[in-house]
C-alpha cells in the first residue's frame, strides 16, 4: 500500500504536492496553539496564530521562487519574535523546507549567498532570545542537514535523468539497429528471390521457345525440353518454399514448410545440368586445394554462379560457358566466362553494358553479386573475357578471416 501511495504522490501535479505539504506544515505549527499551556504563560491569540499561518504560506511558491519564499519566511518569523508573544515552535519547519528547496534548485552562487545570510539570521535570532551556544549549534546543524538533503536529492535527480537519457538513447539505437537489420534482411530476401526466379524463369523460357522447334524437327528432344521445364519449376518452387518457410513464425506452418540448407558448391553440378538443358554447353573446373567452406560462403558461390549463368542464357547468345573455382590459401575465386557477344556486339542489359562493379548503373544481377561478395570481404567485376571474346564475371571471396582486415 505504501509504494502505491508513493507512486501516486510522485505522479501528482507539483502544485498539488506543494499545497499538501503546506497544509501538513500548517497542521504541525498549529499543535502548540491547541495543547494546554502553562498558567504562567500568556494565552495564545488569533493574531499570533494568523502570523504563524502567514509564515507557512510561502511554501506554496517554494518551487517557483525559493529564495523569495525563504526571505518572506525569515521576515515573518522576525516580526513574530519581535512583536508577538506567541508560542514557539520545536523546529522552523517552513524555513527548513524552503532552505532544502534552495539547495535543490538554485545555482552555486545563489546557494552560497543564501547560506551566509541564513547563518547570520540564525545567529541574530538565537542571540536575540539570549539563547545558548548549544541552541545555536543545534539550529546550524539542522539547517546544514536540510541543505545536505537538498544537494543529495539534486544528485539523485541528475543521476536518474542521466540513466533515463541513456535508456532512451539505447532504445533509439536498438530501434535503428532493428530497422537496419530488417532492411538488410529484406535486401537478402530480394536477392534470393531474384536469383531463384530469374534463373528458373530464364531456363524455362529458353526451353519453352525451343520446344515448338523440337516438336517439328526432333520430337525426342521436345520431351526432354518439357521435362527440363518441369524440373526447373519444381526446383524453384522447392527453394521458394524453403525460404518462405523460414520467414513463417507460427507453428501452424512449421511442418507444412520444411526447412533445408541453402544450396552450396555441392549443388553446382545439378545447376549446371539444368543450364545445359537449355542448349548451353557448360564446363566445370576446380583448381587449388579443394576443401569444405562455411555454409554461407558456399551458398554465395552457388548464387553467384547461378546468376552469372542466367545472364549468359538471357543476354549473351553464347554456345559455351566455363565455370571455374580457384581455391587459394585465403580466398576463393569464382570465374564464369562465355563465348557470346561480349562488349560491343550486342546489348548486355543484365550487366550494365559491361561496366565494372564499381559503377552504379549495372543491372540487379551484378548488384546482387557485388553485395554478396562484399558480405564476405570480397570483390566482384565483370568485363570482356580474356582475348576480348565473350564476357567474364570474376568474384573473389575471402575464406580466411586474416585477410578481411587487409
Amino acid at each position: 500500500m505504501i509504494p502505491a501511495w508513493g507512486d501516486w504522490i510522485r505522479r501528482a501535479d507539483p502544485r498539488r504536492r506543494d499545497l499538501g505539504l503546506t497544509l501538513l506544515v500548517q497542521l504541525a505549527v498549529t499543535m502548540p496553539f491547541v495543547v494546554p499551556r502553562s498558567a504562567d504563560l500568556p494565552p495564545v491569540t488569533w493574531t499570533s496564530y494568523g502570523m504563524t499561518t502567514l509564515g507557512v504560506l510561502p511554501l506554496i511558491w517554494r518551487r517557483r521562487a525559493p529564495v523569495a519564499a525563504l526571505v518572506a519566511i525569515v521576515l515573518i518569523g522576525g516580526v513574530y519574535k519581535i512583536g508577538l508573544d506567541g508560542p514557539g515552535q520545536p523546529l522552523p519547519y517552513a524555513g527548513l523546507i524552503v532552505f532544502y528547496t534552495v539547495a535543490l534548485q538554485c545555482t552555486a552562487r545563489v546557494r552560497v549567498a543564501t547560506g551566509l545570510v541564513s547563518a547570520a539570521a540564525v545567529a541574530v535570532s538565537v542571540g536575540w532570545e539570549a539563547g545558548t551556544a548549544r541552541e545555536l549549534l543545534f539550529t546550524l546543524i539542522v539547517s546544514a542537514a536540510a541543505y545536505a538533503l537538498g544537494r543529495l536529492q539534486h544528485t539523485r535527480q541528475a543521476y536518474t535523468e542521466a540513466v533515463e537519457a541513456r535508456a532512451a538513447q539505447l532504445e533509439r539505437a536498438n530501434r535503428i539497429e532493428a530497422e537496419q537489420a530488417a532492411a538488410r534482411e529484406r535486401a537478402r530476401i530480394a536477392r534470393e528471390m531474384h536469383d531463384i526466379l530469374s534463373h528458373a524463369v530464364s531456363i524455362m523460357i529458353v526451353q519453352a521457345e525451343a520446344g515448338p522447334v523440337a516438336v517439328r524437327r526432333a520430337p525426342e528432344r521436345a520431351e526432354a525440353a518439357f521435362d527440363a521445364i518441369a524440373e526447373t519449376g519444381r526446383d524453384a518452387m522447392a527453394q521458394l518454399r524453403t525460404m518462405l518457410g523460414v520467414l513463417r513464425t507460427d507453428r501452424a506452418h512449421e511442418e507444412a514448410a520444411p526447412r533445408a540448407p541453402q544450396p552450396g558448391i555441392g549443388a553446382l553440378p545439378a545447376l549446371l545440368e539444368r543450364v545445359r538443358g537449355s542448349g548451353l554447353a557448360v564446363a566445370y573446373e576446380r583448381t587449388g586445394s579443394v576443401r569444405v567452406l562455411p555454409a554461407a560462403l558456399e551458398a554465395t558461390v552457388h548464387r553467384v554462379v547461378q546468376e552469372a549463368l542466367t545472364n549468359v542464357v538471357k543476354h549473351a547468345g553464347a554456345s559455351e560457358a566455363v565455370v571455374r573455382l580457384e581455391y587459394g590459401p585465403q580466398a576463393l575465386t569464382v570465374t564464369v566466362t562465355d563465348n557470346g557477344r561480349g562488349l560491343g556486339r550486342g546489348p548486355r542489359r543484365g550487366w550494365g553494358a559491361g561496366r565494372r562493379s564499381g559503377d552504379s548503373s549495372g543491372g540487379h544481377g551484378l548488384i546482387g553479386i557485388r553485395e554478396r561478395a562484399a558480405a564476405h570481404g570480397g570483390t566482384a567485376e565483370a568485363g570482356p573475357a580474356p582475348g576480348g571474346l565473350g564476357f567474364c564475371v570474376r568474384v573473389v571471396l575471402v575464406t580466411s578471416p586474416l585477410e578481411v582486415g587487409n
